[in-house]
């Protein structure tokens, strides 16, 4: 006899694969502490939550969530223990008060992806405090307050419908709902913001003195409104950019850690570079940090320097040999025969300072000679052709 089993997906989730559904930032009839969330999974097949988080945007409450979502089914959050909704099981308890003034939920994977986020800052979208009727996502993802006070929890959410006015000479009808429309993320966004330059360890104050750079790879000015960056070790932070800020073409912004709040582990960490659909645009992970020494994307690859070069192109003081300018100079052919020529020209003044033997002939010197000359040429041909 075959058994099939459904496989929990731990893979990374798309954005909007679970999403907020249901909000109780008012409380209950019995007790305005009596707050719940409801989670609702978009897809066919059970998913693991296990590392996911649902956080606020000033960090309370902070929840980490465990257990399975099913196929088409719910996930109940409730604050402080499980009589917060008589007759339903929750699947998490958490603590922390919602403001009832409006907040922002981050709904994030156990790889780090946003998966789905509500921006009710300025005050919640739906939800009634005086009857006690919740917040509910519609079916286009806009939201409403529910039919019934304290809502549905774990259940389909209400179906309200609005009467429309209709002319006089028309009887009135009610409003119909439109129809489904599957949510999604369309906008894109643009490759090429990438971290440059990273000061973990400073000679001064940790707490003062550390910062990182970003640098803007692309020849247009790029709006970083909802990016953010995030560390991966230890106690993480995650800072989002303003809605204003914006980066121009083919420069530098460099980031305080009194103003990202990300600290930068001395034993080791990792940065990643976060778009506002929740992809990853760039990461970098490094491990002990010497005192007074940046690490600084090259050319060849990351390397500890001693010169500090914030808001500026890096250099390659004390690194390994062959360390040049970031990848945007690489690929410049101008850089590349400047560089290419230096290092020849190197090699020769070299052989010249070298006191030659007199058992050398002026036939071997000749023939050296011409070899040395051969390859500089390849070296130029192959410059160029690249």
């Amino acid at each position: 006899m075959c058994f099939l089993f459904a496989a929990l997906s731990t893979a990374a989730a798309n954005p909007l694969n679970v999403v907020i559904n249901e909000i109780a930032w008012m409380g209950t009839n019995v007790s305005a502490n009596d707050e719940w969330i409801e989670l609702y999974n978009n897809t066919e097949g059970p998913i693991d939550l296990d590392g996911w988080q649902l956080v606020t945007q000033d960090g309370t409450p902070k929840i980490n969530l465990s257990g399975t979502i099913p196929a088409n089914g719910f996930y109940l959050l409730e604050r402080t223990d499980d009589a917060t909704v008589p007759n339903v099981p929750a699947d998490r308890i958490y603590s922390g008060a919602l403001e009832n003034a409006g907040e922002t939920l981050e709904l994030y994977d156990n790889f780090g992806n946003l998966i789905d986020r509500l921006d009710d800052s300025g005050g919640w979208s739906a939800g009634d405090n005086s009857t006690k009727q919740t917040m509910e996502r519609k079916t286009d993802g806009n939201w409403q307050t529910s039919q019934n006070p304290e809502g549905t929890p774990k259940d389909k959410n209400s179906i309200v419908i609005q009467a429309e006015p209709q002319p006089k000479t028309e009887p009135e009808k009610p409003a119909v709902e439109e129809p489904t429309v599957e949510v999604g993320l369309q906008q894109t966004y643009p490759t090429g913001i990438v971290f440059n330059e990273i000061l973990p360890s400073p000679e001064g104050p940790d707490a003062e003195e550390e910062w990182l750079e970003i640098f803007n790879q692309n020849d247009s000015e790029i709006s970083l409104a909802n990016w953010k960056i995030s560390d991966t070790i230890g106690v993480i932070k995650t800072y989002t950019f303003p809605e204003e800020t914006k980066i121009l073409p083919e420069r530098y912004l460099v980031l305080a850690r009194p103003v990202s709040k990300i600290t930068l582990n001395n034993e080791g960490d990792g940065l990643k570079i976060i778009q506002p659909d929740g992809k990853t645009a760039d990461y970098v992970e490094y491990t002990k940090a010497p005192k007074g020494r940046s690490f600084n994307r090259t050319a060849t690859g990351w390397v500890w320097s001693d010169v500090l070069t914030p808001g500026s192109l890096n250099k390659d003081s004390k690194t390994e040999s062959g360390v040049g300018a970031i990848k945007t100079d690489e690929a410049n052919p101008e850089f590349q025969i400047k560089e290419g020529l230096a290092a020849v020209g190197q090699s020769f003044e070299k052989f010249r300072q070298q006191k030659i033997p007199n058992s050398f002939s002026p036939c071997l010197i000749a023939a050296f000679l011409a070899v040395f000359s051969g390859a500089v040429i390849f070296l130029l041909k192959r410059l160029l052709k690249d």
